[in-house]
Parts: C-alpha cells; structure tokens; sequence
C-alpha cells in the first residue's frame, strides 16, 4: 500500500466545497480544512504508486475549484 499527503490550494471561499468533494473519493482516507499556505490537507491511499499518482492527477487535482496541490509520498511508516 502506498500513502501521501496531499496540501490542497482551492479558490477563496470554496474550502468546503472542496473538502466534501474529496470524501467522496474512495481513496481518500482523510482529508481536513486547515489554516497556513494550505486550504486542505488529505491523506491518500493507493494499492500502488502508479493508482497514486492516478487518483491525484485525476481525480484530486480536476476537482471544481483545486488551484494547486502539493503531494507528499510517505517513504516509510512506523512499526506499531
């Protein structure tokens, strides 16, 4: 399984929108309105890095109202 984080820009006041468009995404495992540089942050997880960077070129990124995203691949998880 491969994960990332994904920093989400959207256009001004549009955050929620946005936000209840990505929950519908079976992917998309969170996802947060946040404050700072970022208007939404999601946690993304994809059986493989080719259906990763599918669903955030595709599907996060054509999203109505996605300015621009910045992806983080998680290299490593934690034991538990």
């Amino acid at each position: 399984m491969t994960s990332a984080y994904v920093l989400i820009n959207t256009e001004i006041g549009s955050e929620d929108d946005v936000l209840s468009q990505l929950k519908q995404i079976p992917m998309v495992k969170e996802a947060y309105l946040v404050y700072g540089v970022y208007d939404v942050i999601a946690r993304v997880e994809a059986p493989d890095l080719d259906k990763l960077k599918e669903t955030v070129t595709w599907k996060i990124r054509k999203l109505d109202k996605v300015r621009s995203t910045l992806t983080m691949i998680v290299v490593e998880k934690p034991n538990k």
